[in-house]
């Protein structure tokens, strides 16, 4: 039945591809303990994404490339959560303080990189990141993080729609079940974003001037 989606929807004008920019960033969307210890309700078996993610920054750092990290923190009673708090009980592992919000060893921000602290799935929502990255004149974002279907998928969509060309790095990506994984990276090579191999968004890196 893939081969058979895939035709369905060129035939319907979708898949259409995004070229790639000279200013890249990349952008390590909510990489937390809560999804790597296995006494989180979130828990979700990433392990092989986030050392992925971690050989993504790496690369990004040895070329000059701008790394910046998003983290979810909550207030008292999750207030600036608002419904999205309410929704999602397992959220609470990212009320201020608690070490499950915290970055792992690796990937975790440097004491030069922007970390962009948001309440929401879109790294964009509510936060300054459209403006820094506009104001260092980046045109390209390379996404990798934790989940697919929830914090990578909204920041993708977000990130097309501010003019920025998202590449999801596939292999950096997580999710608690291949299901919606593998679900919302076609939708989003269809619709919103390019979609690409770790292998592949390493060699856009080291082609950079």
């Amino acid at each position: 039945m893939t081969g058979d989606l895939d035709a369905d929807y060129a035939a319907a004008g979708f898949g259409g591809s995004l070229p790639f920019g000279s200013r890249p960033a990349v952008v390590a969307i909510d990489i937390a303990r809560a999804y790597l210890d296995p006494g989180s309700p979130l828990y979700a078996g990433v392990e092989d994404a986030v050392a992925a993610a971690a050989r993504l920054v790496s690369a990004a750092r040895d070329r000059g490339v701008p790394v910046l990290f998003t983290r979810v923190e909550y207030g008292p009673d999750g207030r600036d959560g608002g419904l999205f708090y309410r929704k999602v009980a397992a959220l609470r592992c990212f009320d201020a303080g608690n070490p499950l919000g915290d970055f792992p060893d690796e990937p975790r921000p440097r004491p030069d990189e922007t970390v962009v602290v948001k309440q929401y799935a879109s790294a964009f929502f509510g936060t300054s990141l459209a403006a820094t990255l506009t104001a260092t004149r980046v045109d390209t974002l390379l996404l990798c993080g934790l989940s697919t279907s929830g914090c990578v998928r909204a920041s993708a969509v977000d990130a097309v729609q501010h003019g920025f060309v998202p590449i999801v790095v596939r292999d950096a990506c997580g999710d608690r079940d291949p299901r919606p994984h593998e679900a919302n990276l076609f939708d989003l090579q269809a619709k919103y974003a390019e979609v690409v191999s770790l292998e592949a968004a390493l060699a856009y890196l080291s082609g950079l001037p």
